[in-house]
């Protein structure tokens, strides 16, 4: 066999991701796409997956995404003759208890809020549906009608078939071997079959994904588990569209397959593969049956299915599958190289996502940008901690056990930690702090008051932690509070062109006097917004740049790429500066005691960034909020941030300052309105359609990226706009996705919610959308509700902060 030469895109891997996204590539694209499998079609880990499709996920993107793939699924054999196996049976998910079932009532309005239909029924409802089931145990259950199944083999072939229809070549047997690169760059996919010339290279290599990206020095945190599930003999009584069923709080699930049931399992003490490669010769490999492992699973599964006793095992399939330490799969552009593309890690869930990722991958591929907010899969999300093999593996190993438990608000990881630390960390913990963790660093979430046990205790209501924020949020409001936010994330960027070059890649106006600092949004070509960052301007040429803790990678990557070509240089200092957060109304008191600087309002304004000096340090002091009152953050060089904590904690005694957590933070900015990257806003918005039009250079004759895209539809009526509401019934929390009824029509879902302390009510973000347009008097009209968990609230809504609207405190 001789391959061709050249190719515009190779795609690695032709699994169920792989076959998918070169179909797309080859159909919506037009692209001249060749597919590389090592062995033949389907093997690693494709040929023994179960073959569940279910589609509700958390976020609305991925949502769509599986969507799409049930949409394709079932029109798939009318293009390629070839069928998938295909069946809309539905899906029930059973509860068991109280706490799963105000889980299913929120999964029910997220539903809602997404378009989805599911319904939530009595156990007898199910046992007329699943008659073999002992329903005894259950609450209720969960019912989507548009879940299935399918078979995971068929449509992988149905897909290769389509792609070649379309003109992509496909070759089977074909090894990768290595990459020839230029700098960050591949020019050339070397195989145990000769080399191949390309403009881009997709990584859907599967198990093989992380193998396949360190012969390209990029990392793809990904770790192989065992995952056991039986396929029975002929189940007397089972019918043949018997829907297929989770059963989470006994960690199993089956399905029905030729009169049998395949049944399997999520348990807590998973069996991960060694942190080593994958041998390559395991595109079809299977473990030795481990019945004393899956003996947990099989106990459960009679208990639930009584006729399983009675039934022969046809065969055992134990096969390694790729899971991430987040358990959500891993798409998009690699960091480290700039045209490696990655789609693997599918957590045992590839089969209903593959349709939908190749179809996003590809537009992905071709555009360079993802055409959905795809943040919660995007590669970008993880760092070089996730280089750690050990700690990705426990990780993953800990998201694997939490497969089937109840997601409760707010929970936290606690494998591999503490990983990184603030030099405060022990100051902190001194305080009673309760940390979470974020990208790897410990953050103090909140502080426990003596007498009080410092941990997070989950519940589905009001968790343990409620009273003791409300203390920390009033503290900030009337006194004084500081904040340990030296997980920031910072970059450096300088040169002659770097005021130029940043202008170009901001939205707003950044090319200020040196000594000012501005908010900002990075925007897509779409006008969607890709981050929002504060852009201080230190010298003529040279800017500190400031964002959230986990968009470190992210938006580094975001702002290489875009730089134009010129002398600019960005580089990431996290590491070298800590950074305290000093707020409240009487701040300007505590800085003035600590510093020889004039810090009143006439000296250093808001907006303005100065370098003072605090126990010896030179500070890049930065006056600006998150929590919408005076205050400073204080950028700190690492080493002295705990010589100036102290000074501050000293010299604020007398106005009793307190370190204060992340969650106060939250309730917060969401009274003063302030917009969460990744929530409120992400790609799929607009700054005029999330009200940061304020924010963006338009009447300034700049040319910016996504300036086009809005100018297109400048003085056309917005389609959806950002609001808030507030709930006056205490019993009602807000996690966000409750849907927004108007009129008793839906016409939007909250993208965040909390409560605020100040204002005394449960606080929520979310777009009001409309097909023809959303005015102020549409929007302030009409009498709104928020349905949650399952229940509906009468609700207000406002387009103006709740509090402090012509924000004096700030500019005290």
């Amino acid at each position: 066999m001789t391959l061709p030469s050249h190719a515009q895109i190779v795609v690695i891997g032709g699994g169920i991701i792989g076959a998918s996204t070169a179909y797309h590539l080859a159909r919506d694209h037009k692209a001249d796409v060749m597919l590389l499998e090592q062995g033949k079609l389907t093997s690693g880990s494709t040929w023994h997956a179960a073959g569940l499709v279910g589609q509700l996920r958390s976020s609305a993107s991925i949502t769509r995404v599986l969507k799409y793939s049930v949409d394709l699924y079932k029109g798939l054999a009318a293009e390629t003759g070839l069928e998938t196996g295909w069946k809309m049976t539905g899906c029930l998910r059973l509860a068991t208890n109280a706490d799963r079932w105000t889980e299913y009532k929120r999964l029910a309005t997220t539903a809602k809020s997404f378009g989805m239909e599911m319904h939530l029924i009595s156990p007898e409802e199910v046992k007329r549906m699943w008659p073999l089931m002992d329903v005894s145990d259950l609450v209720g259950a969960s019912w989507l009608p548009t879940d299935g199944q399918a078979s995971p083999s068929d449509i992988t072939q149905s897909l290769a078939k389509g792609a070649r229809m379309h003109g992509a070549n496909i070759h089977e047997g074909v090894s990768v071997t290595g990459f020839r690169m230029d700098g960050a760059r591949i020019t050339h996919v070397e195989t145990d079959k000769g080399v191949i010339a390309c403009e881009k290279v997709v990584n859907c290599a599967g198990q093989w994904a992380r193998q396949v990206g360190a012969m390209a020095g990029i990392n793809v945190p990904l770790q192989a588990v065992r995952h056991q599930y039986i396929v029975t003999e002929k189940v007397p009584g089972l019918s043949g569209d018997a829907p297929t069923l989770r059963d989470p709080d006994r960690r199993t699930y089956f399905k029905e397959e030729v009169g049998g049931l395949v049944m399997g399992g999520y348990e807590p003490n998973p069996q991960p593969l060694d942190t080593g490669d994958i041998p390559n010769d395991w595109q079809f490999h299977l473990f030795e049956d481990d019945y004393d492992h899956f003996e947990q699973h099989l106990v459960q599964a009679i208990a639930r299915v009584p006729a399983l006793e009675q039934v022969g095992v046809k065969q055992m399939i134990n096969g390694p599958e790729s899971f991430t330490p987040d358990g959500n799969f891993i798409l998009g552009p690699a960091p480290e190289c700039v045209n490696m593309f990655v789609g693997a890690g599918f957590n045992a869930f590839g089969i209903a996502s593959g349709g939908g990722a190749g179809w996003v991958l590809a537009d992905w591929v071709m555009k360079g940008e993802a055409p959905l907010d795809l943040w919660v899969v995007d590669i970008r999300r993880f760092s070089d901690m996730h280089r750690d093999r050990q700690w990705v593996s426990d990780r993953t190993c800990e998201a694997y056990g939490k497969h089937y438990t109840i997601g409760f608000p707010h929970e936290e990881y606690t494998s591999g930690r503490p990983r990184i630390t603030s030099p405060l960390y022990e100051r902190l913990k001194g305080h009673r702090a309760v940390f979470g963790s974020k990208l790897g660093w410990e953050r103090p979430n909140w502080f426990a008051p003596e007498g009080v046990e410092a941990r997070d205790i989950y519940s589905m209501g009001r968790q343990n932690w409620f009273s003791h924020v409300g203390e920390e949020h009033r503290h900030v409001r009337e006194a004084v509070g500081i904040f340990d936010q030296s997980s920031f994330a910072k970059y450096e960027v300088t040169g002659r062109d770097a005021a130029r070059a940043l202008d170009y890649v901001c939205a707003n106006d950044v090319t200020k006097a040196p000594g000012r600092l501005t908010y900002t949004q990075l925007l897509n070509s779409r006008g969607g917004i890709e981050a929002d960052l504060t852009v201080a301007r230190l010298a003529e040429d040279r800017f500190y740049l400031v964002t959230g803790t986990g968009f470190r990678t992210h938006d580094l990557a975001w702002i290489s790429e875009h730089l134009p070509d010129a002398d600019v240089a960005i580089r990431d200092i996290t590491e070298d500066w800590g950074t305290l957060s000093l707020m409240g109304p009487k701040a300007r008191g505590v800085l003035a005691r600590v510093t020889g600087a004039d810090v009143s309002n006439a000296a250093f304004p808001f907006g303005h960034v100065r370098e003072i000096e605090i126990a010896g340090a030179t500070v890049r002091a930065l006056r600006i909020t998150y929590v919408g009152e005076l205050g400073w953050e204080l950028h700190v060089p690492l080493a002295a941030t705990g010589a100036v904590f102290d000074a501050l904690m000293a010299a604020g005694a007398s106005e009793g300052i307190r370190p204060v957590g992340y969650r106060a933070i939250e309730s917060l900015r969401l009274e003063k309105g302030y917009r969460a990257w990744s929530s409120d806003i992400t790609p799929n918005d607009t700054p005029f359609e999330a009200g940061l039009g304020w924010a963006v250079k338009m009447r300034r004759n700049a040319d910016f990226i996504g300036r086009a895209a809005l100018e297109a539809v400048a003085g056309q009526p917005l389609k959806k706009r950002l609001a808030a509401f507030t709930l006056d019934a205490p019993e009602a929390v807000l996690v966000g996705r409750e849907t927004i009824l108007r009129n008793g029509e839906t016409v939007g879902y909250l993208t965040s919610g909390g409560y605020g302390y100040t204002v005394g009510k449960s606080i929520g973000y979310g777009y009001v959308r409309k097909a023809d347009g959303v005015s102020d008097g549409y929007l302030t009209s009409g009498r709104y509700e928020l349905v949650v968990a399952n229940e509906r609230f009468p609700a207000q809504v406002t387009l103006e902060p709740l509090y402090d609207p012509g924000t004096l405190r700030i500019r005290a």
